[in-house]
């Protein structure tokens, strides 16, 4: 049986202005799998998402979910189909509570299980249940990247974007993070993750992707990634 195709990017290329942001870069992520995009700032990274997820208009290429074109569709459109993406930076909506946050993850759908959802996500997150009327601003930026994790599952995504999810965070809560990241995975949904912290990153991914400069310059499992001497080199210090 050929394994499901959910995300599939083909020879992309971003352009802001005559620079050259992405330079025809293709990988894909199939159904199931956690796959890890790594790369040091500026690679190219959050650009990639931003084209994915239709913030950011593409100068070449194509993107393919679930089959179809996506390419130049508008966000509000994909999440809809199921494509979210939790944003470098978190862009929660921090006069609202944690409560509301995670019912505007929830604006796209009509169903009665909303409550239930926010039930679930309670359980993922107790510190947010604990807090389910403070105004997100007022939180950390750890419990703010939890509320954001949180949001986006409430819109109950097929394939969940994480752009940079440990981006100023405490060990501790790095820690707590990549623990959640994994049991979402467990739990059936198909991630891809962008992250900076590599070790990190393929520790808990099927497969990983190393971007430099615009381009994918190695993939393959993420156990080769994370032992390969180059990867290890520019990577993890060593």
């Amino acid at each position: 049986m050929t394994a499901n195709v959910m995300l599939e990017v083909e020879n992309l290329r971003v352009a802001y202005g005559g620079i050259q942001a992405v330079k025809g870069i293709s990988f894909k992520v199939v159904e199931g799998e956690l796959v890890s995009l790594i790369g040091a700032n500026g690679a190219g990274k959050t650009t990639t998402l931003k084209a994915v997820t239709g913030i950011q208009p593409i100068a070449a290429g194509d993107i393919k979910f679930l089959g179809k074109s996506i390419a130049g569709q508008g966000a509000w459109n994909l999440v809809k189909q199921g494509l979210v993406m939790v944003p470098e930076g978190r862009g929660t909506f921090t006069r609202m509570t944690i409560t509301e946050n995670l019912l505007m993850g929830a604006h796209v759908r009509k169903d009665n299980e909303i409550q239930a959802d926010i039930d679930k996500v309670f359980t993922t997150f107790p510190r947010l249940k604990e807090r389910a009327a403070q105004l997100a601003g007022t939180m950390s930026g750890g419990e703010q990247q939890m509320l954001a994790m949180g949001r986006a599952l409430m819109a109950r995504p097929k394939v969940l974007l994480l752009d940079e999810p440990s981006m100023g965070l405490s060990p501790i809560m790095v820690d707590k993070i990549f623990e959640v990241i994994e049991a979402i995975h467990k739990q059936g949904t198909t991630v891809l993750l962008v992250e900076q912290n590599a070790s990190r990153a393929l520790g808990i991914a099927n497969r990983g992707y190393v971007m430099e400069s615009g381009e994918v310059t190695m993939d393959g499992p993420a156990d080769v990634l994370l032992n390969d001497p180059k990867v290890r080199a520019a990577y993890l210090g060593e």
